[in-house]
């Protein structure tokens, strides 16, 4: 009999529910969207109890799509977006507002509050002190949420990532669990000691014991039947965030390894091994996942905006489809040099500029929106080797392939435009759901289904190369700068990564 273990990747935009059997191969996808809650101030919100049906919902579709006996399902793994903050009732299991997601940038006013402890807290967490981290999010909800106060008070009150929410709805147990990849990205949680900053919680009015337990990323979280769906209870064995399932799929689990995935927002991360490393403040650092009772690091950057720069050029009827941006990026006139620098709610890593706003310049009479599109691509593969350059600095690794997942990797104007700037290789995996299958090879190796040294034998992948003159790339990046620069000049601040 054959066996299955089914994954769900929680994202920004939607739900998937994937299926893979006992070789690793992914059999079937279901993919459900989940509405953007946005308001005039720009606050982006998630609906907790619409991610939880959809979730419910994107396994029973995948099984069905599968055709597949769902008595032979083993296991379920989860990947999920990171940063986006929840909070409800523990004895309920209701939420007490909407999730706060990770763009939204509402508690910029709490970050710069605690601008006098932000090196401290880099020091402990690994991460800038940023309103993109749910510790400000969790501070804002226990600021402007009253119930939340009450709840807390009571001892009531879980605040949580997407897979501590997912964790306690689902799981029979009702466990309220997270693991080391999603804890080390709340700007709360000890990186050195792994545990919870009892002080930096306290400085921002989050309860301890309101967070969820740290455990290791290859454990049992707890029993679930999927709300009915399964004729059995199965474990839940493998947790991570998104870019960490992504880095685990791409089977970067040795030291020096490293991937980028493009979503809405972009991942750039490097496997570190058990050396925990404090770089500057452009990159973080977070721990990649525990497993066999073993932590890992990671050096990170994160872009707000990549795939959604793609998805905004739609919005605002400048394509009719994403597809089409490959072929009109290379329709572009060869000379022109208009950049596109997407701060749509500030500016990620490595400039950290909460402040910032979006910018396309260098615009001239040849600029058409074969142009425009262009540089909205560009802009991607520029933010992109901006990181790269950067933990090339700090780790004093040569890095000569990255490996890249997520929809747009299948533009080849974009992934040929990356190879050229970065300077290395690019290697695309035939499945582009690196994620959730991250996920689902970790519980799968938990669940003793898959031989961790051969599960990843199947993956092939695509590749590009360099092409790009020295003399123009120079060029093209020393543009990019420039455009950088008027960016933060306008936020307060006068240099790009490199000067100006």
């Amino acid at each position: 009999m054959c066996r299955y273990i089914v994954a769900v990747d929680q994202s920004t935009q939607g739900t998937k529910g994937l299926l893979f059997d006992q070789d690793g191969r992914m059999l079937a996808r279901a993919d459900r969207q989940h509405k953007q809650i946005i308001n005039d101030s720009g606050w982006v919100e998630h609906d907790l109890e619409e991610i939880l049906r959809n979730t419910i919902l994107v396994c029973k579709d995948v099984i069905e799509k599968a055709g597949i006996d769902s008595r032979a399902i083993e296991a379920m793994g989860i990947s999920n977006q990171r940063e986006t903050s929840a909070a409800w009732d523990k004895e309920t299991g209701k939420p007490v507002c909407n999730a706060i997601v990770w763009q939204c940038a509402r508690a910029r006013q709490i970050c710069d509050a605690h601008k006098k402890e932000a090196e401290e807290i880099r020091l402990k967490t690994g991460l800038t002190l940023s309103p993109y981290f749910p510790a400000s999010k969790f501070a804002w909800i226990m600021r402007y949420v009253p119930e939340a106060g009450e709840l807390a008070d009571q001892e009531r009150l879980a605040l949580g990532t997407v897979d501590s929410w997912l964790i306690y709805r689902l799981s029979h147990e009702k466990n309220f669990k997270t693991d080391y990849s999603n804890a080390s990205r709340t700007q709360l949680f000890h990186i050195g000691k792994l545990c919870w900053d009892e002080e930096i919680c306290k400085s921002f009015g989050v309860p301890v014991q309101a967070l969820p337990e740290v455990c290791m990323s290859d454990s049992c979280f707890g029993t679930t039947d999927l709300g009915g769906i399964l004729p059995k209870r199965i474990p839940i064995m493998g947790v991570l965030g998104d870019s960490h399932g992504a880095l685990f799929g791409q089977n970067c689990r040795k030291k020096g390894e490293l991937k980028a995935t493009y979503g809405t927002g972009s991942s750039v991360m490097m496997n570190l091994g058990d050396e925990m490393v404090i770089g500057s403040p452009g990159v973080v650092t977070s721990l990649a996942w525990g497993r066999k009772q073993k932590i890992e690091y990671v050096l990170e950057g994160n872009l707000n905006y990549t795939g959604a720069s793609i998805r905004w050029l739609k919005d605002i009827s400048l394509i009719s489809s994403e597809e089409e941006t490959s072929w009109m990026a290379q329709q572009a006139y060869p000379k022109d040099r208009t950049y596109f620098v997407p701060a749509f709610t500030g500016l990620g890593a490595p400039y950290w500029d909460a402040k910032a706003t979006g910018l396309l310049t260098g615009i001239t009479r040849t600029t058409g929106k074969n142009e425009i599109v262009k540089a909205c691509l560009d802009s991607i593969a520029y933010q992109i080797t901006d990181l790269i350059r950067l933990m090339r600095q700090e780790s004093g690794s040569e890095i000569r392939e990255i490996k890249v997942d997520g929809g747009p990797t299948a533009n080849v104007y974009l992934m040929q435009f990356q190879s050229d700037m970065a300077e290395a290789a690019v290697r695309i995996p035939e499945l582009e759901e690196l994620s959730g299958m991250g996920a689902a090879y970790l519980a799968g190796i938990a669940a003793g289904i898959y031989d961790e040294e051969k599960i990843f034998d199947h993956v092939s992948y695509s590749s590009f190369h360099p092409k790009m003159e020295m003399e123009k790339r120079n060029s093209l990046q020393q543009g990019w700068q420039q455009a950088i620069a008027q960016v933060l000049a306008h936020g307060g601040r006068q240099e790009g990564l490199y000067g100006t």
